[in-house]
This record gives structure tokens, C-alpha cells and sequence, in this order.
């Protein structure tokens, strides 16, 4: 208050010659001009506290600024001493091309989300350098939609210009062509365009199959390379999400170069996530059928085994028994000793224990030969595996290996080659993979080979030593820094708080994690219900603590909350939240129109996200004639998005965060949870560990509270 709304000796000057109503006003709207940028519009558009700590300044009672008049000429008089005493001009018609050209230039490439309020306070701040008072509220909607159609105009030609004839032909191809035979009905009959926007969930050899042909699909279309080179990537996911929720018709309604744009983005970005699909089936598969072969081998050792008990002192006597009776036979000195089925049990128990790994690896040979071995062709031809850390390089050796083999029929590899071994085949696996003949060559069976190839693969990708050539999650590491890191390194690093020499850096974080650990052995509380135990080389032990007993004015907190909130829905505290916080208003259209009004949009936003939050689905939560399922997945469809949820999220936990009162809650966290997913801020800037579900019913549910009854925080402790 004091920094900004303190009037200086040369702005009382400026007060000279108001009185009352017009002095407070004055000084008011210079203030405000001054923090804001902007002029006020009305008297509620001032907080209180400011207006009365600006009137005891100028000497005037604060019921005065209610007598103040805004429309009046006295208050356009105003406006002007302000702008020439702080060298600001009024908005001309001349300022709109250079604003929309800053626009287009600065802000609407850095945008992922065309979120009007983002775009709005930009455009202020551009002003307010520029020393330009802003136009009113709708007239700088209209500049924004102007320079959003003139940002999009110049990229769709600059994109239309950067494609030849035949790739534009190529590109309406997907709208026309079909998935289905010809001899089908025409009405049954599914569009191309339909089939590449879905994915295969399922993992397994048919989805790995489905996913390799629309690949090629995609690729077929032969986008040049450098197509987006100087888009920004939010952009094209802008255009990508437009293009997955237009029909066919919609799209061939569009003109040539915003039609061309839209569907190469598409194609484009849809690559990578085809690719990072098969990548996600590959890691899965390799994973389940090993994962498969242990639970049957481990089935069939306890259905099979009689685990004995007593091993120890049981071979104790049979030495005893064999020392004292050396001259007789098994069955008169041993048997009666331990029994011959016992013997039999322990017999059974040690061969079950050293053949195990073989076993194992017998069932996975088997079930990869006899079904998976099929999808090895098609990724090893599909995809792209590099490496940038030689440690690793002998996986992309070995997949060449394999790759050299696919169309041969041999069932091991030729003496001639180099088969790349270390790295590849694990230490406790390579008895059971490498053979020797007669002759004392090693041989090393094709099907063996290609299941230690895939496990290495995977264990590769999921560490991200190894990476695949267009794919996007599971792209270059090196791709992840910024364009100009070398040259920019430094200024990086000072960012970062963090120092350049790896070695510095390494002893940084170990003394650091040293100080914590010693920290926290020295202030670990001599509680006796914690204690460390020795097991698995030192575990913390914790004693349950007993019950506490009930507070004694639970029952009473409980029979207010239901006096006071009788059956309240979630639907009802979902509502309220958006109401008190406004996070719909982040879930915007991924068209570039909106013709359903923003409140009727509201309305329908919150039935779906409460439909998909509790797994109601849209139809149930329709209202019938109100509200048809239709009309709620139109606005599933277009208005809901990853992204967006995601900054919904981030604004409602946000405002958790802040409406927290730590009297009540402590200030022990700044974390909370909904559904599971797990929410973390520091410095009040929200970092979210995971989205949480549509919805968040957990976070609504803590919302609603924390406003409405912080005084239950007995009844949440207990449950």
C-alpha cells in the first residue's frame, strides 16, 4: 500500500484546485492509472482499503468517492492531466496495426493456449511500455481477434507455401479415402481420417500391427522436412487438436492453405505419438511375457514342491547316521532316519532350485517363438533406434544384428559375425544363451539372442540411453535442451542456481545430502515407538499409536455441519468452486470460434467434468430435455484437453493453497491430494507431480471445506 499508493509532493501539486468529491476522485484515478496502467471505470473497481488510504493523504472523508462521477466532465478532464503529467497518450486508430503486429510477432507464437485473459494482460503491459492508454474492455477484444485471424492467415500461407501440389494432394486424400473394404456398404464404411486419430490401447501383437500400418500411412504422405521450422510447437498442437475434433466435412470446408495446415500438423505431430505408441507396446510386451514366464514357472514349483523344514538338522543326522554306519546301504541306515519320501522332497526342492533361470527363460523363448516373435520385423522396420552414450552402443549394434537377419532362416548366427554380447546378454544369462559344439565353437541360437536383444532394448528405452528417431516422449535427450544452450550455457546455468563442472556439482549434492542425513539423526525424536531395526541393513520400525479418544465437541461439530449443509452434492461443491475460483474459464474451444455462450458453456462444462470425475458418465448426469448427452460430448469433445485441465488444476489447487489457514492447518506442507494424485507447491507456484482425474473430487471436496467450514478440522483429523 505504501509503495504504490502513496502520492509524492509533485502529485499533491497536480491535486491543486479540487475540492472534495472531484480532489479524492483525482488522486484516486492517479494512483490507479500509475499501478494499473489502465483508468477505473467505477467506483467498485478501487479496493476500499486503497481509497481510504488515499484519502487520509488528500485530506477528504471517504464517503466521498461515492459522489464522484465518472461520465462527467470533470472526470474526462481528469483523465487528460493524468495522461500528459505521467507521458501517456490516448489509444488512436493508428495503434491498432502496430499493436497487432507486436501481437502476431511476440505474443501469440508463445502462447500454447490462446487463453483471451493471458493474451489481454499482454497486450496491457505492451501498452503500458509503450505509454499508450488501453482502449476499453471490447475494443481490445476486437484488436485480439483481429491479430489472432492475421496471425493465422500469415501462418497458414507461410506453411501452404512451404508444400508442393502433390503433398497438398496427399494431405485431402486422408479426408476422402476409407479403412474398409470396397465391397462393403458405404455406411459402413470408416474414414481414414477417423481411424489415424485413434490408438490401440491394448497392448499386444495385433495393436503393434494396427499402429505399424497407420505409420506408414502417415508417412506416406511425405511431408518435407523444415515444414514448421520457426512454429512453435503449442502452435501446432493448436492446429493438431482442431483437426481431431473436426468432422471430414468440416475439414474439406475450410479454405485450401488453413485446410493444408491443419491436417499437416496433424500428420506431423501424430507421428510422434504413433511412434511413441509402438515404443509403449514394444516396452509393455517384452515386459509381460517375461513377467508371464516367471508366475507360470513359480505355479508350477509351489504346486509341485513340498517345502522341508529342518533342512539343516536333518542333513546333520544323515552325516551322523552315514559316519557311524559306513559299510551298510541307504536303505537300512538313511532311510530311517529321515524317510525315503522326505528324501525325495528335498531332492525335488534343490533341482527346482537351480533350474529355475532355465525354466524361466524356457517359457519365454517358447511364448515369444510361437506368437510375439511376429512383431519383431515390423518395429525393427518401422522404428529407429539410436544412441548418443557408447556404453549402450552395443544394443544398436545388436539390433542391426537382428535386423540382418529377418528374411533368413537359419537358427543361429553365422561364426562370421560379431555378435555383440557384453551389454547385451546379462552375466547370469549367458551359460544358458552362448552353446559350444563339438568342435568348441560357440554358437548362439537366433530366438535366444533376440529375447535378450528386446530385454536390453527396453530396459535401454525406459532410462532413455537409447531413443528413436521421430518419436516425441522417447526422442533425443539432446533434443530436450534449448537451440542456443551451447551459446547460451552460462546464463543457463546461472538460472538454474547451479554449476557447470560435473565434479563440483556431484560434491555439492553429497555434502548436501550428508548435512540432511546427520541433521536428521541428531534431531530424530527418542520416541520408543520408533526404532531402527537391522533388518535388510537398517529399517525404521514403527509402533501403531494408540487411539486417541473423540474430542468432546465432535458430536456437536457434526450435528451443525448437517444442520448447516444438509445433503450437499458434489455437483453442488463443484459448482461452488468455480464459482468462487473460475477455472472453466481456462477450458476454452480448440476452434477459433466459440458460438455457444460462455454461461450455457459453463453449465455444460461442469456436468461433464463431474460425469467423467465420478465415472457417471454424460448420460446419466443429462437433464434430460434441458441437457441432451449429445450436446455434453459436443463440449467433451472441443472443450476439454489435456492441457487445459491441466491449468485448471493448477488454478483450483492454487487457490487451496492460498485460501489455507495455517492457524488451522499448520504450515508443516504445502502439498495436497485428490483421488490418489498427489499436488505439490513451493513459493507459491504450483509443480503438479501427476494431473489428477477429471474433476478431482477430492479437490472439490477439500475446496468446498477449507472455505465453508474450516472449523471442522477435528472431524477431518479423525477421518
Amino acid at each position: 500500500m505504501i509503495d504504490d499508493w502513496t502520492l509524492l509532493p509533485t502529485e499533491q501539486a497536480l491535486l491543486a484546485g479540487s475540492q472534495e468529491a472531484n480532489r479524492l476522485g483525482l488522486a484516486v484515478m492517479l494512483k490507479a492509472f500509475q499501478y494499473e496502467g489502465r483508468f477505473p471505470a467505477r467506483t467498485r473497481d478501487v479496493p476500499q482499503a486503497a481509497v481510504e488510504f488515499v484519502s487520509r493523504q488528500v485530506g477528504v472523508e471517504v464517503t466521498q468517492f461515492e459522489r464522484y462521477d465518472w461520465r462527467g466532465r470533470s472526470s474526462s478532464t481528469h483523465r487528460a492531466l493524468i495522461r500528459e503529467f505521467c507521458g501517456y497518450r490516448a489509444f488512436a486508430e493508428a495503434d491498432v496495426p502496430p499493436l497487432v503486429d507486436w501481437m502476431c510477432e511476440h505474443a501469440l507464437p508463445r502462447e500454447e493456449r490462446q487463453d483471451l485473459l493471458k493474451l489481454k494482460a499482454l497486450a496491457l503491459d505492451h501498452l503500458r511500455d509503450s505509454r499508450i492508454e488501453p482502449p476499453t474492455h471490447a475494443q481490445l477484444e476486437r484488436h485480439l481477434a483481429s491479430a489472432e485471424r492475421t496471425f493465422e492467415t500469415k501462418l497458414c500461407g507461410l506453411v501452404f507455401s512451404r508444400l508442393d501440389p502433390a503433398r497438398v494432394q496427399a494431405l485431402d486424400d486422408l479426408l476422402r479415402a476409407t479403412v474398409a473394404d470396397e465391397d462393403e456398404p458405404e455406411a459402413d464404411r470408416t474414414s481414414l481420417i477417423h481411424s489415424l486419430r485413434t490408438d490401440s490401447r491394448r497392448p499386444g501383437l495385433e495393436s503393434v500391427e494396427q499402429q505399424i500400418a497407420k505409420l506408414g500411412r502417415l508417412r506416406a504422405v511425405g511431408l518435407p522436412r523444415g515444414l514448421f521450422e520457426g512454429v512453435p510447437i503449442g502452435v501446432q498442437r493448436r492446429y493438431r487438436e482442431r483437426t481431431g475434433v473436426e468432422t471430414p466435412s468440416e475439414l474439406r470446408a475450410h479454405p485450401e492453405a488453413i485446410r493444408a495446415t491443419q491436417l499437416a500438423a496433424f500428420v506431423q505431430l501424430r507421428l510422434g505419438e504413433i511412434t511413441d505408441s509402438l515404443v509403449d507396446h514394444l516396452i509393455h510386451t517384452v515386459h509381460k511375457i517375461g513377467a508371464r514366464a516367471e508366475r507360470r514357472v513359480e505355479k508350477r514349483i509351489l504346486a509341485n514342491i513340498k517345502k522341508t523344514s529342518g533342512k539343516d538338522r536333518l542333513f546333520e543326522r544323515l552325516l551322523e547316521a552315514a559316519l557311524d554306519n559306513p559299510e551298510g546301504t541307504v536303505r537300512e541306515v538313511l532311510f530311517p532316519v529321515m524317510g525315503e519320501e522326505r528324501l525325495r522332497d528335498l531332492l525335488r526342492e534343490f533341482r527346482a532350485r537351480g533350474s529355475y533361470r532355465q525354466e524361466v527363460h524356457m517359457h519365454l523363448r517358447s511364448s515369444y517363438k510361437q506368437h510375439y516373435r511376429r512383431m519383431t520385423p515390423g518395429l525393427l522396420t518401422a522404428l529407429e533406434f539410436r544412441s548418443n552414450n557408447s556404453a549402450h552402443q552395443p544394443v544398436i549394434d545388436a539390433l542391426a544384428l537382428v535386423k540382418r537377419y529377418l528374411n533368413s532362416k537359419a537358427l543361429n548366427y553365422s561364426t562370421f559375425e560379431e555378435i555383440p554380447v557384453q551389454g547385451v546378454i546379462a552375466r547370469n544369462m549367458q551359460d544358458l544363451i552362448l552353446e559350444t559344439n563339438e568342435d568348441g565353437e560357440v554358437r548362439l541360437n537366433r530366438v535366444n539372442y533376440e529375447v535378450c536383444v528386446l530385454d536390453a532394448l527396453r530396459d535401454a528405452l525406459r532410462c532413455r540411453e537409447v531413443w528413436v528417431v521421430g518419436a516425441d516422449r522417447y526422442r533425443d535427450p539432446d533434443a530436450d535442451l534449448p537451440a542456443d544452450f551451447e551459446q547460451q550455457k552460462t546464463e543457463y546455468f546461472a538460472a538454474l542456481k547451479q554449476p557447470q563442472e560435473a565434479t563440483q556439482f556431484v560434491t555439492g549434492l553429497r555434502e548436501r545430502l550428508h548435512d540432511a542425513l546427520v541433521r536428521f539423526h541428531a534431531d530424530l525424536p527418542k520416541n520408543e515407538k520408533v526404532r531402527v531395526v537391522s533388518k535388510d541393513g537398517g529399517r525404521f520400525g514403527v509402533t501403531p499409536l494408540d487411539p486417541q479418544p473423540e474430542p468432546p465437541t465432535l458430536g456437536a461439530m457434526k450435528g451443525e455441519l448437517g444442520r448447516q449443509w444438509p445433503g450437499t452434492g458434489l455437483l453442488d461443491m463443484l459448482k461452488e468452486a468455480d464459482l468462487d475460483v473460475g477455472f472453466t474459464d481456462l477450458l476454452r474451444s480448440v476452434l477459433t470460434r466459440e458460438i455457444l455462450p460462455r454461461a450455457e458453456a459453463q453449465k455444460r462444462l461442469l456436468l461433464c467434468l463431474f460425469g467423467l470425475g465420478t465415472n457417471m458418465g454424460l448420460k446419466r448426469v443429462a437433464s434430460g430435455d434441458t441437457i441432451t448427452p449429445d450436446q455434453l460430448r459436443y463440449v467433451r469433445k472441443r472443450y476439454i484437453t489435456r492441457e487445459g485441465l491441466r491449468a485448471a488444476n493448477a488454478q483450483l489447487v492454487n487457490a487451496i493453497l492460498a485460501a489455507r489457514r495455517p492457524d488451522l492447518w499448520g504450515e508443516g506442507t504445502t502439498a495436497c491430494a485428490s483421488d490418489s494424485k498427489k499436488f505439490g507447491a513451493w513459493d507459491g507456484n504450483l509443480r503438479t507431480e501427476w494431473s489428477v482425474r477429471y474433476g478431482g473430487r477430492g479437490v472439490m471436496i477439500y475446496w468446498h471445506v477449507e472455505r465453508k467450514a474450516t472449523c471442522i478440522h477435528s472431524l477431518l483429523k479423525t477421518g
